[in-house]
């Protein structure tokens, strides 16, 4: 093929002014133009733009126009990165699919759920995020915190540590290390009666993340509890803060070293209940914090002592 009959080449875009020779070239996106900012000659009149086709003055309408899926999330067990085919054989009408249609779409769902989960790693992320799932939904775990127990989840699967292991444990004790180091008050006892699985296996699963994945939890606060158990029981605001304050003197004198935080909270609120004439028993009081009398009455003569409080009989 000769040179002239070669299709020709599309121009190239100049750098420069073609008027004035100079470089400060304007590009207005709005109209689609490039301009020279000194002599105003009109470069370009049909600027592609590479932006979306449709506009939005506030935040909440941009965030629902957009066309991206949902982010990455570790709490899926696939980062939710996967194709999912819903079972509603309708078009975007509403008109049903024809039968030759419907069996496509029926075998494609198939694959696609069989793709997902190819793998051993596949199928125990799967079984662990639809257990982490149905336990924050238990127990009331916000989304981060599950995110995070997610994340104790994986790094424990990668070191080998589920192996030969129940994954619900495991999963269990992942959520209540992620509640230990955020701050939320969720007890072990309540994570592992949410789950299919014994305390005490909870417990041994939690100790071996502690110390296979090196992980430094915080010393629980009683003060963190004071709050879950007084909604419970019913006290007054007023009541809560009080304890709050004992606590808190208690923290100050070293009189709550080595003990149970919910003991400590559960008998800081009675001492509030005391001092305020809210009518609280120490039954009622230990009920509401998962512990017994006997702690609560231990907890109440430990602090009454080391405080030096002055309450009635």
């Amino acid at each position: 093929m000769s040179d002239k009959d070669s299709p020709p080449k599309p121009p190239q875009r100049a750098e420069k002014c073609l008027e004035c020779g100079s470089d400060n070239l304007v590009h207005d996106y709005d109209t689609g133009e490039t301009v020279c900012g000194d002599c105003g000659l009109v470069l370009y009149e049909q600027m592609m733009d590479k932006g979306p086709e449709w506009r939005a003055f506030t935040q909440e309408e941009k965030a629902s126009r957009s066309r991206v899926g949902v982010p990455t999330s570790y709490s899926v067990h696939d980062k939710g990165l996967s194709t999912a085919i819903s079972q509603v054989d309708r078009d975007a009408f509403g008109r049903k699919l024809p039968l030759s249609t419907r069996l496509q779409m029926w075998r494609l769902r198939k694959w696609q759920i069989r793709s997902r989960v190819h793998s051993s790693v596949d199928r125990n992320l799967a079984q662990a995020m639809a257990e982490l799932d149905r336990l924050s939904d238990k127990v009331y775990i916000p989304p981060p915190i599950k995110e995070k127990a997610a994340i104790i989840y994986r790094k424990a699967l990668d070191k080998g540590l589920v192996r030969g292991r129940s994954i619900a444990a495991i999963a269990a004790a992942s959520l209540y290390a992620s509640c230990r180091g955020s701050g939320t008050p969720r007890t072990l006892r309540e994570i592992s009666d949410a789950s299919l699985v014994a305390k005490k296996d909870v417990a041994r699963c939690y100790r071996l993340l502690l110390r296979e994945l090196e992980v430094h939890m915080p010393i629980a606060d009683p003060l963190t509890y004071v709050s879950k158990i007084a909604e419970k029981t019913g006290i007054s605001g007023k009541t809560q803060g009080a304890a709050i304050n004992i606590l808190r003197d208690a923290r100050r004198k070293r009189a709550a070293a080595g003990k149970d935080p919910m003991g400590l909270a559960a008998a800081a609120l009675y001492i509030a209940c005391l001092q305020s004439n809210e009518k609280k028993t120490q039954k009622d009081i230990a009920e509401a914090a998962g512990v017994t009398e006997v702690t609560v009455r231990n907890r109440y003569k430990t602090l009454k002592k080391q405080l030096n409080l002055e309450l009635p009989d």
